[in-house]
Order: C-alpha cells, then sequence, then structure tokens
C-alpha cells in the first residue's frame, strides 16, 4: 500500500474531488443501517429470535467503534488511502465470509464474517475520510464533516431496496441470503476501490491562508476564516471532562437513533399487524430507505446548521426535540402511520446530525492537531450505543411477544427509556465548556498530528 508521503495533492489538486472519494467508502459501508433487512429472513429461515438477528449488527457497531479508537492513531500516522484500502478489505471480505455462514447455517460465521471482520471495516473507513475532508476544508468543518460521513447514512437508501431485489431472486432460504452476501461483497469492493485510487492529503501550508483554501485547493473563496486555536492531543483529550461530557452526548443521541434503526423493517410490521392496512415486506424496506434518507439529509443539513448557530444549540436541538418525538410516537401508538413515520424519520435525522457535527464540535474543543485520533476515541461511545439501543428495544419486544403481547405496545416501554437516556445526553450537554489552556500543546510542537505509538492504545 503507498506510503501517505505518496498521496500528498500535487499543485492545483481541488479540495472538491475529495468529497466524492469519501462518499465511494460511506456509500458502501452505510449498508451497516439496512441490516434490518436481513432480520425477517435469517429469523425465519434460521429459527432466531429479534435479539439473536441482531446480533451481527451489534458486533459490527462495536467493532466500528473500537477499529476507529484504534485506527485513528494509524490513519494519521499512514493516511486515508491506506485506511480506506484496509477498510475495503476487511468490509468486503466480512460479506463473503457472512456467505458462507448463511450457506452452510452456521450462524456464528455470519456473526464472525458481518461483525467481527466486517465491523472493522466499517470503523476503519468510516473515520479515514472525516479528518482528511476537516483539514482539506479548515474554514467549514460542520459542512467538510456532513459531506464526509452524509454517505454512511445514504447507504441503506441504496442497500435496503438492493438487499430486497437481490432476496427477491435468490430466495429468502439459507442459499438465497448467501448468495445476496456474495453479489453486495464483490459489488462493493469494486466500488469501494474507486475511493481508495482518488483519496488524497492537502499538502503542508494548506489552510494557513485567510480564506481557507490554502495552496492549490481550486473552491470559490470560503465564507470566513478558521477560527480553531486548541491544540489538544489525543491522550490529553482523554483526560479532560469535555471529552467524556461528550462521550456521554454521543451515546444518548447514538442509543436513541439506533434503537429504531436496527428494528425498523420489524417495527413498521408490528406497529400495523392488526389494522386493516398490514405493512407488507416491500414497504418495511421502504420505511428503511425513508429513514436512511432522513439520516443521510440530517448529516449534510444538520452540521450546515451547527455553522451558524453553534455546535451546543444543534445538539440541544438533537437532543431536546428526539425526546418529543420520542414521547409524540409512544402517546399516539399505532393509531397513525403518518405520525409514526415522520417522527421516527425527524429522529433518524438528529441521529445523522450528531454524527456529522461531532467531528467540528471536537475541531472546535480540541483543534485539528490529533483531530483524527481523537475521533476514533470518541467512537467508542458508539460501540456502546450499538449494544444499548438495539438490546432495549429487541429484549423488551421480545418479552412482549413471549408474553402474548402484539402491536405498538411492544415497544411503548423501550420508548419511555429512550426519552430518560436523551435527557441525560442533554444534561451532559450542557456541561461543556472551552478546554483550558494548560491542556494545549506548545506552538512548537509537531504539527503533522501523528500519534506517539503508545497512545494509540490509551482509550
Amino acid at each position: 500500500m503507498p506510503a501517505r508521503s505518496r498521496t500528498v495533492a500535487p499543485p492545483g489538486w481541488s479540495r472538491w474531488l475529495v468529497p466524492p472519494a469519501a462518499l465511494s467508502i460511506h456509500l458502501a459501508i452505510g449498508q451497516v443501517y439496512a441490516w434490518s433487512v436481513f432480520k425477517p429472513p435469517l429469523e425465519a429461515s434460521l429459527g432466531l429470535s429479534g435479539t439473536a438477528s441482531a446480533l451481527p449488527f451489534q458486533v459490527a457497531i462495536v467493532m466500528l467503534g473500537l477499529s476507529a479508537a484504534f485506527g485513528g492513531t494509524l490513519v494519521e500516522r499512514k493516511g486515508p488511502r491506506w485506511a480506506m484500502a484496509v477498510s475495503a478489505l476487511c468490509f468486503c471480505s466480512g460479506f463473503l465470509v457472512a456467505a458462507c455462514g448463511a450457506g452452510t447455517r452456521q450462524y456464528w460465521l455470519v456473526v464472525a464474517g458481518y461483525g467481527l471482520i466486517g465491523g472493522t471495516g466499517l470503523g476503519i473507513g468510516y473515520i479515514s475520510p472525516v479528518s482528511t475532508l476537516i483539514k482539506w476544508f479548515p474554514d467549514r468543518p460542520g459542512l467538510a464533516s456532513g459531506i464526509a460521513i452524509m454517505g454512511f447514512g445514504g447507504g441503506a437508501l441504496i442497500a435496503s431496496p438492493w438487499s430486497t431485489a437481490l432476496l427477491a431472486a435468490f430466495g429468502k432460504d439459507p442459499a438465497g441470503i448467501a448468495r445476496t452476501f456474495l453479489v453486495m461483497g464483490l459489488a462493493y469492493g469494486v466500488f469501494m476501490t474507486l475511493g481508495v485510487l482518488l483519496i488524497r492529503v492537502p499538502p503542508d501550508g494548506h489552510g494557513d491562508d485567510e480564506d481557507g483554501r490554502g495552496a492549490g485547493a481550486g473552491a470559490a473563496p470560503a465564507r470566513r476564516p478558521a477560527a480553531a486555536t486548541a491544540r489538544v492531543s489525543a491522550r490529553t483529550a482523554l483526560r479532560t471532562p469535555q471529552f467524556w461530557c461528550l462521550w456521554v452526548v454521543l451515546c444518548a443521541n447514538v442509543t436513541a437513533g439506533i434503537g429504531i434503526l436496527e428494528k425498523a423493517a420489524p417495527m413498521i410490521t408490528d406497529f400495523f399487524a392488526e389494522s386493516s392496512s398490514p405493512v407488507t415486506a416491500t414497504t418495511a424496506a421502504g420505511f428503511v430507505g425513508l429513514l436512511s434518507l432522513a439520516n443521510m439529509l440530517g448529516r449534510i443539513l444538520w452540521s450546515s446548521v451547527s455553522d451558524a448557530v453553534g455546535r451546543k444549540h444543534v445538539y440541544r436541538l438533537y437532543l431536546g426535540a428526539g425526546a418529543l418525538m420520542y414521547l409524540l410516537i409512544a402517546l399516539t401508538g399505532g393509531s397513525s402511520k403518518p405520525v409514526l413515520i415522520v417522527c421516527a424519520a425527524v429522529i433518524l435525522s438528529f441521529y445523522g446530525g450528531g454524527f456529522a457535527t461531532v467531528p467540528a464540535y471536537l475541531k472546535d474543543l480540541f483543534g485539528t492537531y490529533q483531530v483524527g485520533a481523537i475521533h476514533g476515541r470518541l467512537l467508542t461511545a458508539w460501540s456502546t450505543a450499538g449494544i444499548l439501543g438495539p438490546l432495549i428495544v429487541n429484549a423488551i419486544a421480545d418479552a412482549g411477544k413471549s408474553a402474548g403481547h402484539t402491536g405498538p405496545g411492544l415497544y411503548t416501554t423501550s420508548f419511555f427509556l429512550m426519552i430518560g437516556v436523551l435527557a441525560l445526553g442533554f444534561a451532559a450537554n450542557e456541561f461543556i465548556r472551552p478546554v483550558h489552556p494548560r491542556h494545549h500543546e506548545p506552538a512548537g510542537a509537531e504539527t503533522s498530528a501523528a500519534v506517539a505509538p503508545d497512545e494509540g492504545v490509551a482509550l
């Protein structure tokens, strides 16, 4: 794999060529948000419960956070092209292992392939374009991070109908699921390779000019200069209360969103199972796609809004209004499909917006010095939320089904728990203040953002 020095952009390179490279990776790994499409066929063909069928997704999200925490160091040191290549290799090979597991009815192989191996690719691929784009767009960090991970939110918009079509063509038995995994793994491998070949890092001195473009950026003048002056190392960031308050904020926002997202297709089916117009599998897949669209649009919309109103204010919106949306769903029950769909879409827009805003929040608090490594460590909050959200929703729904309950009552308790989680995150956000200058690196410190080798494991 090429060294970082061989991926530095030449003079005249346009920074607007970098977002497509980021999107090629994130649109692929964003497939994880369409996992709920696989839950019903896996449950039917392998005799799994809702909690068990969530396991590959949960393991993938856990590995995403862990690999991002460890991989943030390597991304900064070896560059985004190396990281994106590793991501493509792990993510796509995970599909191939999962295909073997489905075809042989060995569910542990599905968990190992999609969850452990593929999840590692998720984490490395997720952070690799983010810190690169923030460095290309120091004048618009919220917009940059929104562009970088917009594709991750929108990945299910492609994967949901595509998975549904493949399952319809190949069958929903173990052999059909295996073929679906195989085709998706090979196709994503080709698509992600395009981003690996296109990505570039900015040359030294980029962003030093007043408009934030840097030499050879090839973009229109920025609206305002970059203002971040903090220079905090990844190791030092872990010792600040700001990092841990933001960890709680992210964990709360993710828990509330991922609980709906992982269960989306079965949830809308359960909600209206006893109505005069029950939800079909195609409609449920459409609901997953709609939530993916809201997730994607929220990333670019709310991260751009955060550039104007500030990160703290926009997180107040995510957490406060998100709690109100959950309350409305819980009180309305299964009486109105539009209410469920609109409220769920708003929650998922906040979910996506939270991911897109947090790199800029980190940049505001800690500067760009080692923002990639700090971001990677912060994503352990995502790992925690990836367990909590699906576990809360699935465990309560499974218990309700065992007791003979049906309809929206399967989810009411979990929705009220989510309101409490969001309230906790709202409180943590209120405690965030600027980082004290004593935590800043000296002005003469190394500016390459390279992290000492032992910092890669200082979680």
